[in-house]
Parts: C-alpha cells; sequence; structure tokens
C-alpha cells in the first residue's frame, strides 16, 4: 500500500467517524465541545477556594490509612 493510499484510508476512517459523531449529537441533542460555540459549559463546575479549611474541621477525624491518632499500627 502506497503512503497516498494510506492516506485516503485515514481520510475516509476520519470522515466516517466524524458522521458518527453528528449522528451521535443528533441523537442526544448534545453538542461536542469541539463543534460548540467554542466556550466550555462550566455550569456543573464547583470552585473550590484556595484558603485554608478551619482546623476544627479535622478535629474529630483520623488520619486516613494511619489509623488514631492516640494509637499505634500494630
Amino acid at each position: 500500500m502506497s503512503l497516498q493510499d494510506e492516506l485516503n484510508a485515514v481520510r475516509r476512517s476520519l470522515d466516517e467517524l466524524n458522521r458518527k459523531v453528528q449522528e451521535l449529537e443528533k441523537r442526544s441533542g448534545a453538542k461536542s465541545p469541539a463543534r460548540g460555540s467554542g466556550t466550555a459549559d462550566t455550569s456543573g463546575l464547583v470552585s473550590i477556594p484556595d484558603t485554608p479549611y478551619d482546623e476544627k474541621l479535622w478535629t474529630d477525624s483520623d488520619d486516613e490509612g494511619l489509623g488514631a491518632r492516640d494509637r499505634h499500627a500494630p
């Protein structure tokens, strides 16, 4: 197979993939981020502040995987 034949095969595969994606978008009513308005949908994102948490949140907690603070590992 020549290089040109391989490139043509890749183009056909990409065209077929593009058609399948469009078909799935039509069925679901969703838009692909690559085909959308150019802005990402951030409605489902949660903003986490950089400020430290209040130390009182951790007074009754154990260190995960390390056990309780007042006991030693076996």
